[in-house]
């Protein structure tokens, strides 16, 4: 189980820690990017940064990057005046408001702890924090962003990961035109190694070809398929050259912006995965940025750094919760009951009977995850999925009544390739149109108490959108619809609400056409707690 292979990986970086000859603690930002006084502490070789958009994550990421010398690196690369340049133009008024700044860094080493300072008031300056005759500690630095690609001997490449526009890709391309073939340099076991663990691909090999500062490269396959980067997908692109940079390094600083772009899930967990056994292998201090929960899933709780820029515009670490981050179909999604249903009204259906097993069977709300807005047309191949990344055993397929006699249910157990939980939400209708019987039933006067309001008006409001919809030519499911939407706002709730509420006091109901479904989730839960 990878679980397993992350946790004893957790166990021997935190370990190995202590002895690294580098590692950076501490980075300090004060006057960039409206960024003021933020502290980011790192405690784990292998860092996660997460938060919202304009949170800061790159900003840090760049700060992280002029902590050292770069060896081989030129006087521009890896300082704060290329990586946060200012538009100064010499003609036109229009320039970058240019402030006191201060990028400040705390470097934990086996002899103790350093410090350095980088401090920009007309230009900027290095500084130990009082210490005299020291020098900036040297280490390789590798820095990848989601726009540009600093190798570690600290020129830029220009790499078809990271083209944007077609004169780029020409660029590229006018090595097919040179006189004199480029030069062919093949990538080492270990770096194709690195890939094919993540690649369904068997290399048989991998070359850069280069002229200059372009480079190209071309992969050839076991199978005898031979093709240039021009040809590859995305994602294989980007783990070529990615282990092409990196997994070769030692003793280096790897920075890397948005780790998860262009990956699926499961290779962003294998991707964290090898990154980590790089980092315990050869030294190595890893810091990257996500928006994926899978990403900051793959490191241990001191690896996960959360940023968050508030209301009044400061970025602060904060707690990464739960409820701050999507909740993922792929990637360790054992650690919960997943349901796969169709929208938000099933969602609420499913939700009202949770409300009831779960205290009952003392179980915790976070532990039962509900997925929908995807068509039940779909749903065979989140099953192949699910099956394919060893999740399938995790989740509950909820169709709607109305499609009972639909050949779905079959179609997800063939992708699933083994038995698997087929539930229908009661009755032979649309969810909305189940529900909708219901308010205008019997259990109308608890209804109306659930939901807020005196008996007499709920009965009022159904019986006035009955009436105004009774000749509508829509069909029934889109009547009903339109109707539970209307009622849902005058009520001040949503449609998902009023669906909980309804299936809330139907579960309780021994009577209920619920209760088949109840009865089937409620084994469901039992056997994934078991």
């Amino acid at each position: 189980m990878i679980e397993r292979r992350f946790a004893k990986l957790w166990q021997q970086l935190q370990g190995k820690k202590p002895h690294l000859p580098h590692f950076l603690a501490e980075v300090s930002i004060d006057g960039i990017r409206g960024i003021e006084d933020l502290r980011v502490g790192f405690d784990y070789p292998v860092s996660v940064i997460a938060g919202g958009n304009a949170s800061g994550k790159s900003t840090v990421l760049f700060a992280a990057a002029c902590a050292y010398k770069v060896p081989g690196a030129g006087v521009r690369d890896f300082v704060p005046s290329t990586l946060f340049p200012d538009y100064r133009p010499n003609v036109g008024e229009r320039q970058d408001g240019r402030s006191r700044t201060t990028v400040e860094f705390q470097y934990a080493t086996p002899d103790g702890r350093r410090a350095m300072r980088w401090r920009r008031s007309k230009a900027w300056s290095r500084s130990f924090l009082g210490r005299q005759g020291v020098d900036q500690p040297e280490r390789p630095v590798y820095l990848r962003t989601a726009n540009t690609l600093c190798p570690p001997h600290g020129r830029r490449a220009s790499t078809l990961s990271n083209l944007s526009n077609p004169s780029e890709v020409r660029s590229v391309l006018g090595m097919s035109h040179l006189s004199v073939a480029p030069a062919e340099v093949p990538l080492t076991a270990q770096q194709v190694d690195f890939a094919e663990r993540m690649l369904p691909f068997d290399y048989a090999t991998v070359v850069r070809l280069s002229s200059g500062a372009k480079s190209l490269l071309f992969a050839e396959q076991a199978s005898g398929a031979a093709y240039s980067e021009l040809h590859m997908a995305a994602g294989e692109r980007a783990i070529l050259r990615l282990a092409a940079e990196v997994a070769q390094l030692r003793d280096a600083l790897v920075l890397i912006d948005e780790v998860e772009a262009g990956l699926h899930p499961w290779v962003q967990q294998l991707l964290m995965l090898q990154l980590q056994q790089l980092a315990l292998l050869n030294n190595l201090q890893v810091l990257v940025t996500t928006h994926s929960q899978v990403v900051l899933e793959c490191v241990p709780e001191q690896g996960r750094v959360f940023l968050e820029r508030n209301d009044a515009g400061k970025v602060a670490v904060v707690p990464a919760y739960r409820d701050l981050v999507q909740d993922a179909l792929y990637g360790r999604s054992d650690e919960a009951l997943n349901l796969l249903c169709e929208d938000d009204a099933a969602e609420g259906i499913l939700q009202g009977i949770f409300d009831d097993l779960l205290p009952r069977h003392r179980v915790k709300r976070e532990s039962v995850r509900i997925g929908r807005d995807t068509g039940a047309e779909e749903f065979p191949a989140h099953a192949t999925a699910f099956r394919k990344f060893g999740q399938i055993e995790s989740f509950v397929f909820v169709l709607d009544g109305d499609k009972r006699d639909s050949r779905i249910a079959s179609e997800i157990q063939d992708r699933a390739q083994r038995e698997v939980p087929v539930y229908y939400l009661p009755g032979d209708l649309a969810p909305e149109m189940w529900v909708w019987q219901r308010l205008g039933g019997e259990a109308q006067p608890a209804l109306a108490q659930a939901l807020g309001i005196e008996p007499g008006e709920l009965r009022a409001r159904v019986e006035r959108l009955n009436a105004v919809f009774d000749s509508a030519s829509d069909s029934p499911q889109i009547i009903a619809k339109t109707k539970m939407q209307s009622l849902a706002d005058a009520l001040e709730r949503d449609v998902a609400e009023v669906c909980r509420v309804v299936a809330r006091l139907e579960t309780r109901n021994d009577d209920s056409d619920i209760q088949p479904l109840a009865r089937d989730l409620e084994q469901a839960l039992l056997r994934w707690r078991s």
